[in-house]
């Protein structure tokens, strides 16, 4: 189905993200908490998985206000894992995106429990809808992050292509998944869909080792990475030809994923 109206440019969906995420409500059991939990959810990115499921919901012709609840699920998740990921027993990085990161400015205590209330607050959001689609696959994506992070701090890495679909890849799909749920698509007609959001997630993943100069660019070297990317660009876009609605939006963030420096 084609969405009666024009998509909106993938600027104009972050703005709408960035609002969304302003405005949310978190539990009022968790207190003080709410400040760390803010100060991590607000602390920039591109938010490209949110707008990946705006995108997808509005081009399948749902709209981007139903799917908002959706997309911010999704950035809710990615934050708990950069929260987790940032702490001394993970990756131990004093910084994230300029700032301190949350171990660093609240404690690790406090890093750990905030973590833990935006996947929570995450699922809340999920619920929200009457069908159980868009929860099941925000649980399922999450599930699948945490195995995939699982592989990376225990060195079992050997199959790198089955670490990244895990860790970076679930919540690339489920942010197409979401978007599809929200706009009512059929499961029998996701196909292509799937097929987009798994090259969406590779994608982002190898252009990230090109930029880090580890994963896929340590392993294949440089080169060959940069043509790898340029090959699963190339698919992602073939994948949209292949749909029948307008793709704009999401040809834009295929070009920009592909391009991206930082």
């Amino acid at each position: 189905m084609r969405a009666p109206w024009p998509m909106r440019p993938a600027d104009e969906l972050r703005d709408a993200v960035e609002a969304y995420l302003g405005t949310l409500s978190f539990a009022p059991d968790l207190g003080a908490l709410e400040g760390p939990l803010r100060y991590s959810l607000e602390s920039g990115g591109k938010r490209v998985r949110p707008v990946l499921c705006l995108a997808v919901a509005e081009a399948a012709g749902g709209s981007v206000e139903a799917a908002l609840p959706a997309a911010a699920a999704l950035e809710l998740v990615h934050t708990f894992s950069l929260v987790h990921d940032d702490l001394p027993a993970m990756d131990d990085d004093a910084v994230r995106r300029g700032r301190p990161s949350a171990h660093v400015a609240f404690g690790e205590g406090v890093a750990l429990l905030a973590g833990d209330a935006l996947l929570a607050e995450a699922l809340r959001l999920a619920l929200t809808y009457e069908s159980n689609g868009v929860g099941r696959e925000l649980i399922g994506a999450s599930l699948g992050m945490i195995g995939g992070q699982y592989l990376d701090v225990t060195g079992d890495d050997d199959d790198l292509a089955r670490v990244h679909r895990l860790k970076t890849g679930r919540l690339c799909l489920a942010a197409v998944l979401m978007g599809l749920e929200v706009a009512g698509v059929a499961e029998d007609e996701r196909t292509v869909w799937l097929a987009l959001g798994d090259d969406v997630g590779l994608l982002f993943q190898v252009v990230d080792d090109l930029l880090d100069g580890d994963g896929y660019a340590a392993r294949l070297g440089a080169e060959d990475a940069r043509q790898l990317a340029q090959e699963v660009a190339s698919r992602a876009r073939a994948r949209l030809d292949e749909l029948a609605v307008d793709t704009t939006v999401l040809r834009d963030l295929v070009d920009m994923l592909a391009v991206r420096t930082g």
